[in-house]
């Protein structure tokens, strides 16, 4: 077990570490502000973090607010001076185990941390129930993976659900975000209740009251109809705000107001309206950042992310390809009418791939090599791997020592041009790709390869 104490004052830190050694502790870290802790806990490995709330650089609650999403399994002890029931309670509704009063009663520190050492097990051992063939939770099964990460923070997004609270969920584009804010909806309320979607950045400024107010007949010039706004047609169920980033600084006011009263007043009317939706919002944007720059509402934020989850990339995922890339390939398949597979070797591409589009971008590899197949299995020269401007051959067909070549050439794209590594991914010899190269470096096509930033 690694415990992780972070407090700025050397006494206390000092007392509560030879507390825990004494008990037998013995992988214990520290640190003396919420910066480093954020980073050390985001690196993993903790199992449970005695946090002190009151910090030089921040307050603890917003250390748990930045590093839990991103570690869930770590539990959070927090320490205070004060007995302060607001803040406990909100400890916990972030996911903070307990909450304990300075200076801490040493058994009953030992017994707290045995019992969130308890807990962290109990949910480790269901996350491992769900990788040895389980499925995820019902109401995420939109959701393919086996990946141990991803199990723990659909269970914890599952829980949070229920609170009803505002939910965040951030990550980068093609991650999954709308469809885990689909799987909280129906957590919360089932498939009963409306769920609208609203992509922030695609509604217009001018646009932007008309749009999630609503509006009445005749209220201004084109008005020929009234119109019911997001807010009201979310009413009992949830209003996904999708890009929550992009909203401008001046209607982030009117968006807190909305959230804060739970009433609005349509455009042209002047009786208040009370309206009843609980709202997820998304971005792949910084908001922490945002609001240092004084682009988003600090006050906002702390309405929104109540609960938050940090959706990793497909990158810090690779165990999930290719499950993710044959549930693909067969829905591909089921539209188009087609029957094919990849190949092993494509697979194995597959597996290698960047993919700064993340699970939308294997989505769409997916889709096109059924388009582009022949026959039943998808070769490399199917994926499209390399640089459209380097490879094309302009018809679907494909040799075997062209497909040979675009595997070759994928691999030293990948392998930034290092010919050994290259030949270790390969599984042939130096002197052979070599050769391959040499055969190569001949044809018009591949001159991309050898240019002065690739290939010597």
């Amino acid at each position: 077990m690694r415990i992780l104490i972070v407090d700025d004052e050397p006494v206390a830190l000092s007392s509560v570490r030879r507390i825990l050694r004494r008990q037998n502790f013995r992988n214990i870290d520290t640190c003396d502000n919420g910066a480093a802790a954020i980073a050390r806990i985001r690196e993993g490995g903790v199992d449970v973090v005695l946090l002190d709330v009151i910090l030089p650089d921040s307050d603890g609650l917003q250390v748990l607010e930045s590093a839990k999403p991103y570690a869930p399994q770590t539990e959070f002890i927090m320490l205070t001076a004060v007995d302060d029931v607001k803040n406990s309670v909100r400890a916990v509704r972030m996911g903070a185990y307990d909450y304990l009063v300075k200076p801490v009663d040493p058994a009953r520190l030992v017994l707290t941390i045995e019992r969130a050492c308890e807990r962290r097990s109990l949910r480790a051992g269901m996350a491992s129930d769900y990788r040895n063939g389980r499925r995820v939770p019902e109401v995420f099964s939109d959701t393919v993976t086996r990946d141990p990460r991803m199990i723990e923070l659909l269970r914890y997004a599952g829980i949070m659900a229920k609170s009803g609270t505002p939910f965040l969920i951030t990550g980068e584009s093609g991650t999954g975000k709308g469809l885990l804010a689909r799987g909280i909806h129906r957590s919360a309320t089932g498939n009963d209740r409306p769920f609208v979607q609203v992509n922030v950045s695609s509604v217009p400024e001018t646009l932007f009251e008309g749009q999630f107010f609503g509006y009445v007949k005749g209220a201004y010039t084109g008005a020929e109809i009234s119109h019911t706004g997001y807010f009201e047609q979310a009413g009992g169920g949830t209003l996904f705000l999708d890009e929550i980033g992009e909203i401008p600084s001046h209607l982030q006011v009117k968006l807190l107001k909305t959230l804060e009263e739970k009433t609005l007043v349509r455009i042209g009317e002047t009786r208040p309206r009370r309206v009843d939706f609980r709202v997820i919002s998304s971005t792949n944007r910084d908001l922490d950042q945002a609001c240092r720059e004084g682009r988003f509402r600090l006050d906002l934020l702390y309405r929104l992310n109540a609960a938050h989850v940090h959706l990793p990339p497909l990158r810090e995922r690779a165990g999930d390809i290719p499950l993710l890339a044959d549930h693909f390939l067969k829905k591909a398949c089921q539209r188009h009418g087609s029957s094919v597979a990849f190949s092993s070797a494509a697979m194995d591409l597959l597996r290698q791939r960047a993919y700064p589009g993340n699970i939308r971008e294997l989505a769409q590899v997916a889709e096109r090599c059924v388009l582009l197949a022949d026959g039943d299995r998808i070769l490399p020269c199917h994926l499209d791997q390399t640089p459209a401007s380097a490879i094309s051959f302009g018809r679907t067909l494909c040799t075997l020592k062209e497909n040979d070549e675009v595997h070759v050439a994928y691999v030293l794209e990948q392998s930034g041009g290092d010919r050994k590594k290259a030949a270790e991914i390969l599984g042939v010899s130096v002197r052979q790709v070599q050769r391959k190269l040499a055969q190569m470096r001949e044809q018009p096509r591949w001159q991309f390869l050898f240019q002065e930033t690739r290939l010597p």
